[in-house]
């Protein structure tokens, strides 16, 4: 069993960068591969980044590639967001979540859940 706490949410103004962080517990973390997914109001959840369990692969859309980068700390189980040039379409609530197995961008293919933290961003 994993638990997720996402942190680091807020209101900012376009151009500026934000750094979400998600601490787990359980003493397995390293072995989980972790990804952050975003939803907006009235829009489907949208897959923003993974990283493998050693932390040596990542991936990201097209939507985020060069400004969002997950990074991932496993002595202090924590995997972070940092998001720079931040734009309107960014605003979101930001989930991070965890899957036994290789990087996912599939929702559904995630075990656990973090409660969501709301990113805004003003034009």
């Amino acid at each position: 069993q994993v638990q997720l706490v996402e942190s680091g949410g807020g209101s900012v103004q376009a151009g500026d960068s934000l750094r979400l962080s998600c601490a787990a517990s359980g003493r397995t973390f390293s072995t989980y591969s972790m990804g952050w997914f975003r939803q907006a109001p009235g829009k489907e959840r949208e897959f923003v980044a993974a990283i493998s369990w050693s932390g040596d692969s990542t991936y990201y859309p097209d939507s985020v590639r060069g400004r969002f980068t997950i990074s991932r700390d496993n002595a202090k189980n924590t995997v972070y967001l940092q998001m720079n040039s931040l734009k309107a379409e960014d605003t979101a609530v930001y989930y991070c979540t965890a899957r036994r197995g290789t990087m996912s961008t599939i929702s559904t293919r995630y075990d656990y859940w973090g409660q969501g933290t709301q990113v805004t961003v003003s034009s």
